[in-house]
């Protein structure tokens, strides 16, 4: 995707997918939320403090990027990811299942030492 493709804010950068990647399930699953919730066509993959490993993964829907945001584009979904988050980021490949045991988004991050058995929180 070009930075053509739609209007950045200035400050925003455009990324590919050795930051973040999303299987072809996961962008399925990401556009239809997208679509379903009315809260914007990004989601916003982040990292914050807590979980029981220290970091947990933070995914919500925002209409525009900020200053800061490096936005990708993967399996035909939208990513912003802020600077930060994306030093713990990087290389992380996001897959949806829709399975009832144990389904919904399952994270692979190379930068994880350990994470819990919910795949929710990770520690480096």
């Amino acid at each position: 995707m070009s930075e053509a493709a739609i209007d950045l804010p200035e400050g925003v950068r455009v990324g590919d997918e050795r930051l973040v990647r999303l299987s072809p399930e996961a962008g399925v699953k990401v556009n239809a939320l997208a679509e379903r919730e009315g809260k914007g066509e990004f989601l916003r993959l982040g990292i914050s403090g807590g979980g029981c490993n220290g970091l947990s993964y933070k995914m919500k829907f925002t209409g525009e990027p900020k200053r800061g945001d490096i936005l990708v584009e993967s399996a035909g979904a939208r990513v912003l990811v802020d600077t930060k988050s994306a030093l713990y980021l990087k290389g992380t490949e996001v897959d949806y299942s829709a399975a009832l045991v144990a389904g919904g988004f399952k994270f692979s991050n190379p930068n994880a030492k350990a994470s819990c058995s919910c795949g929710e929180s990770f520690s480096v």
